[in-house]
């Protein structure tokens, strides 16, 4: 098959495909990023790519002012999307594809900091990427903010704390609220990052980070094998025609 060719919008060194990175290379794609923190006004040109993803990040949807990339990110966003190519959003990533169709993207009440319980709905258990969870999954998670599900968007996922947890648009559009990409030294080193040391001395009693170390490796076995199959049916999409898509009307 044609080398297929892959863009990743990150934002900070943290933030990193982690056990997407293997999978891709063994697939044969070749990963371009798109380092917004080091490049902040780097406008990309989406036309050569087959394809995109953009990772978390400790900013959220509102903060144009500070990160101009925001607007810039959204704007491809919506390009990618109506070109019919695959997009995964991964946390910020999931807040900015809902952004780019349309919905709102707000703090929530309560910050998802750990191992939470994942579960899918009734159209999440149809859907060729969640079909695969084994009804409740625990899953990594990592943010204070919530999005909207887009008009004409799929809900397929769900939480206890937040009900937003994923959702497909069109046939290959996907939004993951939850870190399903993590592996055991990606969690540590979030626990030990700066910008998140100061989020988690401000949830004192709340969140217990070291509660989260030490729950950690007995979740990893099954994260991996869980991501290995949501993300094999995300690469596959890449097989399929593009269908040009027409984005949610206002």
């Amino acid at each position: 098959p044609a080398m297929r060719r892959l863009l990743v919008f990150q934002h900070v060194p943290h933030e990193i495909l982690g056990t997407l990175d293997p999978l891709l290379r063994d697939h044969g794609f070749r990963i371009r990023y798109v380092n917004f923190g080091r490049h902040p006004d780097a406008v990309p040109n989406l036309d050569r790519y087959h394809g995109l993803i953009v990772l978390g990040g400790p900013m959220n949807c509102d903060q144009v002012e500070r990160h101009r990339h925001l607007a810039t990110e959204v704007a491809a966003i919506q390009a990618t999307v109506r070109a019919g190519k695959p997009v995964l959003g991964i946390c910020l990533g999931s807040q900015l594809l809902a952004r780019a169709l349309g919905a709102p993207v707000n703090r929530h009440h309560t910050k998802e900091i750990g191992w939470y319980d994942v579960a899918p709905t009734d159209e999440g258990r149809r859907d060729p990427l969640f079909r695969h969870f084994g009804g409740t999954e625990r899953i990594f998670q990592w943010h204070g903010d919530t999005f909207a599900i887009p008009h004409g968007a799929v809900h397929l996922a769900t939480s206890a704390a937040c009900a937003h947890q994923a959702f497909r648009f069109g046939h290959n559009a996907y939004g993951l609220q939850f870190h399903l990409e993590v592996d055991e030294p990606m969690v540590r080193r979030w626990l030990q990052t700066p910008v998140n040391q100061r989020e988690l001395a401000g949830l004192q009693g709340v969140i217990d980070p070291e509660a989260i170390a030490r729950e950690t490796p007995a979740h990893m076995p099954r994260t991996r094998e869980l991501g290995d199959a949501v993300f094999g049916e995300f690469i596959r999409l890449f097989q399929g025609r593009h269908r040009r898509t027409v984005l949610p009307s206002r």
